[in-house]
């Protein structure tokens, strides 16, 4: 498995924001991290601490857009366990079995696969939506997933 993520770097990071938060309708949330196969209002931006995230350029585009930036505290993946998964499944069910014959190639196949993931994969951690359904969906949803930060009363599987 491949390294992606460079913490020890002269940037500023920025501390984590999303521990007890659980958004309740789209446009609260953003959050990424990089992955490479095999080769706006109240919006926040959660990521790792990598170098890609706390460059000038990245921190002053997010800036510019009145974006929120949160990042993880201690290079845990569980603080940024939603991104982490995402990219998993792109990976496990989509990229590791395609061959890519460049760059050009690679972007339409990862372009592909996002599109399917957000239209056609339902999650049961979304009351077995897709995300774009889930994404136009008000109000919450029913919780189907455990939190790593806040422990559940009555809860023997809850993350503490």
């Amino acid at each position: 498995m491949t390294k992606t993520t460079d913490s020890k770097h002269r940037f500023r990071t920025y501390p984590i924001l999303t521990k007890e938060f659980i958004p309740d309708g789209p446009y609260q949330l953003w959050v990424s991290d990089i992955t490479y196969p095999e080769e706006v209002g109240g919006l926040i931006h959660h990521s790792d601490r990598g170098i890609q995230y706390c460059s000038t350029q990245y921190v002053s585009a997010l800036q510019e857009r009145g974006i929120q930036i949160s990042m993880t505290e201690n290079g845990d993946p569980l603080e940024n366990a939603i991104a982490e998964r995402v990219n998993g499944i792109l990976k496990e069910e989509w990229l590791n079995s395609m061959t890519y014959s460049g760059i050009k190639d690679a972007r339409a196949k990862v372009s592909e696969v996002v599109t399917l993931y957000n239209t056609k994969r339902k999650h049961s951690s979304i009351a077995m939506l897709t995300p774009d359904q889930a994404h136009l969906k008000t109000g919450g949803l029913a919780r189907c997933w455990r939190s790593y930060y806040k422990k559940e009363a009555n809860r023997k599987d809850a993350y503490v």
